[in-house]
């Protein structure tokens, strides 16, 4: 189930068109509209200073929000579009969707390691690599799942983890059907490695001086 659904706090702007929006800026604010959920479109601003640091952080457009405004329920939105000065690239507007429980949408859950602490690959002092942090599902905006738990237990060097070794939150499944991708893998150290090495160029070198002795 869903963890801490991160707020955005706006409020009402009053006025519509493009003298209002204009003021909003002038004013610190990034105008922007709610719309879905059956209800009329509600136009917002949003403090850009907070808005701007949400979008540095990363996946704004695939995150659902808490939508805080005064005199309104909450409600869950996600992002659709931001658009962006042409020149500053800098948001001048944004529009946010009205989320129902049982609507679909496609968010990156972050990828949880259990058990690293009696994984046999581990113990045996391989290396554990991330080749995916996170993962794009489809989920039900009433059933969002805090992460993706990965259990390292019986995973050794060399095994690799796959979308498909994975069980997934009820109701989720991944964004990408195309492919069983990978999302981490247990390495050998690169003590590990070099003896490896060495002791096949050995084998390499002995093989070599047996077929010059035979000719």
């Amino acid at each position: 189930m869903a963890g801490n659904i991160p707020d955005l706090i706006a409020t009402v702007r009053t006025g519509t068109g493009k003298g209002a929006a204009r003021q909003a800026r002038r004013d610190g604010l990034v105008p922007g509209v709610v719309y879905g959920g059956g209800t009329d479109p509600l136009p917002i601003n949003i403090q850009f200073n907070v808005l701007l640091k949400k979008l540095k952080e990363g996946r704004f457009l695939s995150t659902l929000f808490n939508l805080k405004v005064e005199g309104h329920d909450d409600v869950r939105v996600i992002c659709r579009n931001v658009q962006r000065h042409v020149v500053k690239d800098l948001p001048t507007h944004l529009d946010l969707m009205r989320l129902h429980r049982n609507t679909r949408v496609n968010l990156y859950i972050p990828v949880e390691f259990i058990n690293e602490d009696i994984s046999v690959g581990l113990k045996r002092g391989g290396v554990l690599t991330t080749v995916r942090p996170e993962v794009e599902l489809v989920v039900t905006a009433d059933n969002i799942p805090t992460s993706i738990v990965v259990d390292l237990a019986n995973v050794d060097i060399g095994d690799i983890v796959h979308i498909s070794d994975v069980t997934l939150p009820e109701g989720s499944r991944p964004s990408i059907t195309d492919r069983d991708f990978v999302i981490a893998n247990i390495s050998a150290p690169s003590s590990l490695k070099s003896e490896g090495d060495e002791e096949e160029e050995a084998e390499e070198a002995e093989v070599e001086e047996e077929e010059t002795s035979e000719e």
